[in-house]
């Protein structure tokens, strides 16, 4: 309120001494993680690239806050039959050089993420598997595009607003190559400038045409400028917003959750997020080959104190790979709870009376949290030791899809931002699959997970994943964790924005007072 009236009174001594009194420009800007690695929105599979480029680009659908989808740039859209859908296309939408978006650009994104070699140079999407089985699109009616997939799959409407629609004429003058640094979209920003490492500054398109219909309010940008500034160290997004140079910041430290609510300025927001955390061991290597081994790893883990002390109680502790808000949660799952003496006695019963002796990989970001586990691991006679590696190096030693895994454990993670089983179940447990960094098999799951991808009967969908998730659960691929909060610090002077917890930071509504 104090600084209200000392702006209002500003305002009214500059009226009086001056001329006309042109508005400041208001510029949002957030304090982001990470540099985006393109702006192509069909040439990444990065959440926090996603997260910028859905700013300058719409889909065809989206989701608000609640994750409730929404039609977006669809204005429109019903079921035709299990393997066909319909989207009605939105007239008067332009694209940022003022060309119309039409249904035919529609078409061509969807063709350009799924058909081989459609990026161009013999390249093919490296979303395409986020579209699912779509066997053809194709324009009815003038305005609607109609998806047809080879196979029934509920999922379509849920993944689709991980999708952004590109212009065919922008697309086809830049090229891919073009296309990583430019942008032509139909959001509510427009580019103005990528410095990479440093920031890139958006400007509100003041001919968009408002947004999904049912996401108030529906019009332009209520700032003038948004700008994601590149902070990686957490320490200086810290200090950057609490000196009110950035309004938002992402992955707020829960050890600065105190710092940020007890200054005047600045505040927390938090939402459920959806990524689970969990320890793959190496299922087909030679002390992690047996179940029962798998099983004491769990039983050693005390993961409510871990939780409560490392992570400040901002998770929720899971006994299986889907969040606790996931489609066909399992909610009756036995668990793992903590009982150092059974971890002891089943590591004897796999011929291991005096223990085990491995190692933990995890990224430099998350060193803290896997030590704490490798300090409560030890002291059940799972002697742990911590090693430290680069992200893109751990995936590779991990996550080659099918190869041999060259590791005991590792502290990882898999986002499921359409909390469908299908996103983060089938490429983290069926065989071979690409985010299987166990090295765990089950044919019998495969057979499950499979049928169920394509199942249309909701009830019998849910069941189906329930039963895969306990079949799972009795295997012990992974020491399944937890599904920790995603802690954003923001200014006070910032209104009309929630976090989502898919990790989007939609700038569309966001307010500066």
């Amino acid at each position: 309120m104090k600084s209200t009236i000392r702006l209002l009174t500003t305002s009214l001594v500059a009226l009086a001494t001056s001329g006309p009194v042109t508005a400041t420009a208001q510029e949002l800007v957030v304090g982001f993680t990470l540099d985006a690695a393109t702006l192509d929105p069909a040439a990444h599979r990065n959440r926090q690239t996603e997260t910028i480029i859905r700013n300058i680009y719409d889909g065809i659908l989206t989701r608000d806050s609640q994750m409730n989808i929404h039609p977006e740039l669809a204005e429109s859209y019903e079921q035709v039959s299990p393997t066909v859908y319909d989207f009605k296309i939105r007239d008067g939408v332009t694209f940022h050089d003022g060309t119309p978006m039409t249904a035919e650009d529609v078409k061509f994104t969807l063709d350009r993420l799924t058909q081989e070699g459609a990026m161009g140079n013999d390249q093919t999407s490296p979303r395409q598997s986020l579209a699912g089985p779509i066997a053809g699109v194709e324009v009815t009616e003038g305005n609607t595009v109609r998806i047809t997939l080879s196979e029934p799959w509920p999922l379509l409407p849920a993944m689709l607003p991980f999708q952004e629609v590109v212009s065919q004429k922008f697309i086809e003058e830049v090229g891919s190559d073009g296309a990583a640094t430019q942008t032509n979209g139909t959001g509510p920003f427009k580019l103005v400038e990528w410095r990479k490492g440093d920031s890139i500054i958006m400007e509100r398109y003041d001919d968009y045409y408002g947004g999904a219909a049912g996401i108030e309010p529906v019009g332009p940008a209520c700032v003038d400028r948004a700008i994601f500034k590149v902070i990686p160290e957490s320490a200086s997004r810290v200090a950057a917003l609490l000196s009110g140079d950035v309004h938002i910041i992402n992955e707020l430290p829960v050890f600065s959750m105190a710092q940020v609510e007890n200054n005047p300025d600045t505040e927390v927001k938090t939402t459920n997020g959806t990524r689970s955390f969990f320890i793959a061991m190496n299922n087909k290597g030679e002390i992690f080959d047996d179940v029962k081994v798998r099983q004491a790893v769990a039983h050693a883990l005390d993961k409510d104190l871990i939780i409560d002390r490392i992570l400040g109680g901002t998770a929720q502790s899971i006994s299986g790979i889907l969040s606790p808000d996931a489609f066909g949660k399992n909610t009756e799952l036995p668990g793992s709870d903590y009982d150092p003496e059974k971890a002891r006695a089943l590591l004897a019963e796999a011929g291991y009376p005096d223990g085990i002796s491995v190692t933990l990989d995890v990224e430099g970001a998350f060193k803290d949290t896997a030590e704490a586990i490798a300090s409560v691991l030890t002291k059940a006679g799972i002697e742990t030791t911590v090693q430290v590696g680069e992200g893109q190096l751990l995936t590779q030693k991990w996550r080659t899809k099918g190869g041999e895994k060259q590791g005991d454990m590792w502290f990882s993670s898999w986002g499921n931002g359409s909390l469908d089983p299908f996103g983060i179940f089938n490429p983290t447990h069926m065989t071979a699959a690409r985010g299987n960094s166990a090295g765990y098999s089950n044919p019998e799951l495969d057979a499950l997970l499979e049928t169920a991808a394509t199942e249309i009967d909701r009830d019998k969908r849910a069941e189906m994943y329930r039963e895969a998730e306990a079949m799972a659960a009795a295997d012990a691929p992974y020491v399944y964790l937890w599904v920790p909060q995603d802690i954003y610090g923001v200014s006070t002077r910032l209104s009309n924005w929630e976090p989502s917890p898919d990790s989007r930071i939609n700038l569309h509504d966001a307010c500066l007072d």
